[in-house]
C-alpha cells in the first residue's frame, strides 16, 4: 500500500495514483496459501498452537556446523574494536577482510556455492554477536546477505547465475539491494530508474538514481530495481510490457557514480550512499527472472530476510540487559542499589522480560522458516514489527537507568576514567530498525492486507469501492456462506476451559488467553469489515491497533513455546524460562487490553481533521517565534536531472 495514503478515512473520490499503487502491490503479492501460518490462522481466531510447539528441531550436523562457526566468529569478534567504528565511522578494511576469511560474507549462501550453508537460526546469532560488537557490522552483513545479490539470486537466479555470483559474494564481494529512489519508498509505482532493452536484445540501458544504498559505497555487486520500458521481441528475448524487474549490475560498470556518502544519527560505519545510473548497459544475461517480476522478487525475498532484524534487536535487549543488571547492583542511592528500588526494578523486569521474549520471537520464527514446513511471511513480518519496537523501548529504558551516564557517550566516559558504555548510541543506532526493511507504518498495512484477506475474499465485489449494486448483492449472498461457518467458531473455544493447557503450568492461562483474544481479535476484524467494506482499508489506524494486537499474541506464544523448549530440553536457563516467560505476558497482556479498548473508542476522526487543517495551514500561526535554519530554498525532494551526472564519484574500495 502507498505511503502516500496515511488517512484514517476513506476520500469519497477514487483517486488513479492509489488504484495504480494498490494494482501494482497486489499484482506482486503473494496470493496462495500451500502451507500452513500459524499467524494467518492467529488472525482468523483459530489458535493453532501445535504449529509452534514444540518448535522444529534443527538437525544434529546443522548444529554441530552452527556452534563451531559461532565459536570462530567470536574469537574474531574480540579481536574488532566497536569503538573504532563508531569514532572513525567506518569498518576498518582489515576488519572486512577478516570476516571475509572467516566466510561470514557467505553465511547463508549453499555450500556448493562456496558459502557456509548456514541455518537462518546460526545466521540471526552470528549478527546478534556482531551486532554487539558494533550494530554496523549487523546491517552490513543483513543488507549483503539478507536483501543484497545473494538471497534474490539463490531463490530465483538461473544456475548460470549462481555460479557466477554466489562464489564472488560469498568470498567477500560487498552487495547492496537498490530499490528506494529519492521520490519512491514503498510505492514502487512511481519508480522513476528505467531499462531500455537493446536493439540486439543483448543488453539493457539503465538510467536513474538509487536513494539510502546501504553497503552501495562499497559494493561491487547490486541487486537494482528499474522499470523495463515496453518493447518489441529482440534477440530473442519476446516481446512484452515490461514493469519493474530485477538486475544484478557490476558496479565497475560505466556510468555508475556514488554521489554521496550519506549521514545518519546512528549506525555509523554504514556505507549508504546515493547512486546514479548514466546509460549503464547491463547484460541481459544478469536479468533476474522475468521482466515485471522484480518487486515479486523483492517482496519474496524480504519475507524471511527480514528476519535478520529481530535477531540485531534481541542481541541489543540481551545486552541491555547486562548492562543495566551490573550498573543496578553497582550504582548505590539511599542506602541501597538503585535496582532494589521499585521504579528501577519495573524497568529492569520489563528489560529482562522483554529480551526473552524477542529471542523467542526470533528463535521460533527462525525455525520455522528453517524447517520450510510453515508458510512464515507473516511470522516475519510481525517479528520485524514488533521486535523494532520494543528494542527501541528496552534501549530507551536502560539509558533512563543510566541518567546522566546514560545521555552522555562511552567517548566521554572513556576520557574521564568511567567505563565506557555506549547506552545513548544503542539509542541511536537501534532507531532506524523502525524504518529499515518496511516502516512501522507500512509493516502494519502490509500484514493487516494479509489478516484481512480472508474476509476480503469472501466478500467478493462488497470489499470493491467501484462495484455496483447489482454485483454487491451478489457478493453479500456469496460472503453470507463463508461466515455462517466461520462465525459460529468464534464464540467458544478451548480457552473458555480452565483445565486447556494445564501441562504447561504457570504459563498454561496465557495461553488460554491467548486462544480467547484470537477469537476476539478475529470478531472485531470482522465488524471492521461490516462497518466500512471497501473503506477499511482506508482505516489505517484501526487496521494498526488490529495487527497490534496480533504482533503481541504472536510474542506470547512464542515466549511459552521458547520457555517450554528450554525447560524440556534441558537447555541452560531451562529451569526458570517459565517466570520470565510469565512476567512477560502479564505485561503483554495489559498492552493487548489498552489496544482492544482504543479499536472503537479513540480520537481517530478529529485527529483525522485536525491533520488536515494543519497541511491546509490554519494553525500556520502556531510556528511563529522560532528560526528555520535549513540550508537551501529548494524543493524538498530534487528533481530527477537528465544527462552525466557532475558530482564526484565518492566510493571506496575494500578488496582492490
Amino acid at each position: 500500500m502507498s505511503t502516500e495514503t496515511t488517512s484514517g478515512t476513506a476520500s469519497s473520490a477514487r483517486d488513479p495514483d492509489w488504484d495504480e499503487s494498490r494494482a501494482v502491490a497486489e499484482a506482486s503479492r503473494e496470493t496462495e496459501w500451500t502451507r500452513p501460518s500459524f499467524a494467518k490462522s492467529l488472525y482468523l481466531g483459530d489458535f493453532q498452537w501445535d504449529l509452534i510447539y514444540p518448535p522444529p528441531a534443527p538437525t544434529a550436523p546443522t548444529v554441530e556446523e552452527g556452534e563451531a562457526f559461532l565459536r570462530r566468529l567470536a574469537d574474531l569478534a574480540r579481536t574488532l574494536d566497536g569503538a573504532r567504528i563508531e569514532s572513525e565511522d567506518r569498518i576498518p578494511d582489515e576488519y572486512l577482510r577478516a570476516l571475509a576469511e572467516l566466510g561470514v560474507f557467505g553465511m547463508k549462501i549453499p555450500k556448493e556455492y562456496g558459502g557456509l550453508g548456514l541455518s537462518l537460526a546460526y545466521y540471526g546469532r552470528a549478527l546478534m554477536l556482531l551486532g554487539s560488537v558494533h550494530p554496523s557490522l549487523g546491517a552490513l552483513l543483513s543488507a549483503h546477505q539478507s536483501i543484497g545479490v545473494p538471497e534474490p539470486i539463490k531463490m530465483f537466479g538461473t544456475e548460470a547465475q549462481k555460479h557466477a555470483f554466489l562464489p564472488r559474494c560469498a568470498a567477500g564481494a560487498v552487495t547492496a539491494f537498490l530499490l528506494t529512489e529519492p521520490d519512491v519508498g514503498s510505492d514502487p509505482a512511481r519508480l522513476t530508474t528505467t531499462a531500455q532493452l537493446a536493439e540486439d536484445g543483448e543488453s539493457y540501458v539503465l538510467d536513474g538514481s538509487k536513494l539510502w544504498t546501504t553497503n552501495g559505497v562499497i559494493a561491487e555487486l547490486v541487486v537494482i530495481m528499474a522499470k523495463v520500458l515496453p518493447h518489441d521481441a529482440a534477440g530473442g528475448i519476446p516481446a512484452g510490457q515490461g514493469g519493474i524487474t530485477a538486475f544484478v549490475v557490476e558496479t565497475e560498470s560505466p556510468g555508475i557514480t556514488v554521489e554521496n556518502r550519506n549521514a545518519f544519527m546512528g549506525l555509523r560505519g554504514l556505507e549508504n550512499g546515493v547512486t546514479r545510473f548514466d546509460a549503464v548497459r547491463v547484460p541481459a544475461a544478469n536479468r533476474v527472472g522475468r521482466e515485471g517480476q522484480g518487486l515479486k522478487i523483492a517482496l519474496t525475498t524480504l519475507n524471511t530476510g527480514r528476519l535478520s532484524i529481530p535477531a540485531l534487536c534481541a542481541g541489543a535487549a540481551k545486552w541491555s540487559l547486562k548492562i543495566a543488571r551490573e550498573w543496578s547492583q553497582a550504582r548505590v542511592q539511599w542506602g541501597r542499589p538503585i535496582g532494589q528500588h521499585e521504579a528501577v526494578g519495573k524497568k529492569i523486569a520489563f528489560i529482562a522480560s522483554t529480551a526473552f521474549a524477542l529471542e523467542a520471537v526470533f528463535e521460533l520464527s527462525a525455525a520455522l522458516a528453517d524447517a520450510g514446513m510453515k508458510d512464515v511471511r507473516i511470522e516475519a513480518a510481525l517479528a520485524k514489527l514488533w521486535s523494532s519496537e520494543m528494542a527501541y523501548d528496552v534501549a530507551d529504558e536502560l539509558l533512563q537507568i543510566r541518567g546522566g551516564r546514560g545521555y552522555e557517550t562511552a567517548a566521554s566516559l572513556r576520557a574521564r576514567g568511567e567505563r565506557a558504555v555506549p547506552a545513548e548510541q544503542l539509542l541511536r543506532d537501534l532507531r532506524i530498525n523502525r524504518i529499515f526493511e518496511g516502516s512501522t507504518e507500512i509493516m502494519q498495512l502490509l500484514i493487516a492486507r494479509e489478516a484481512v484477506d480472508a474476509h476480503l475474499a469472501a466478500a467478493g465485489s462488497l470489499a470493491r469501492a467501484d462495484a455496483t449494486l447489482a454485483e454487491k448483492a451478489r457478493a453479500a449472498k456469496d460472503a453470507s456462506g463463508f461466515y455462517a461457518r466461520w462465525l459460529p467458531g468464534l464464540f467458544a473455544g478451548p480457552g473458555m476451559d480452565p483445565r486447556a493447557f494445564r501441562e504447561f503450568g504457570s504459563l498454561a492461562k496465557h495461553l488460554r488467553y491467548v486462544e480467547r483474544a484470537s477469537r476476539r481479535l478475529a470478531r472485531h476484524t470482522f465488524a471492521g469489515m461490516g462497518r466500512w467494506q471497501a473503506a477499511l482499508e482506508h482505516r489505517q489506524a484501526f487496521l494498526g491497533r488490529v495487527v497490534d494486537i496480533g504482533a503481541e499474541l504472536f510474542a506470547m506464544a512464542a515466549s511459552c513455546s521458547w520457555a517450554e523448549h528450554l525447560r524440556t530440553t534441558g537447555a541452560p536457563g531451562g529451569s526458570n524460562a517459565r517466570d520470565l516467560a510469565d512476567a512477560f505476558c502479564d505485561q503483554s497482556r495489559l498492552r493487548v487490553e489498552a489496544l482492544f479498548d482504543a479499536l472503537w473508542v479513540n480520537t481517530d476522526p478529529g485527529d483525522h481533521g485536525v491533520a488536515k487543517r494543519v497541511l491546509a495551514g490554519d494553525f500556520a500561526w502556531l510556528e511563529a517565534g522560532v528560526l528555520d535554519q535549513s540550508e537551501g530554498t529548494g524543493p524538498w525532494i530534487a528533481e530527477r536531472t537528465d544527462g552525466p551526472s557532475s558530482k564526484p564519484d565518492v566510493r571506496r574500495s575494500v578488496r582492490r
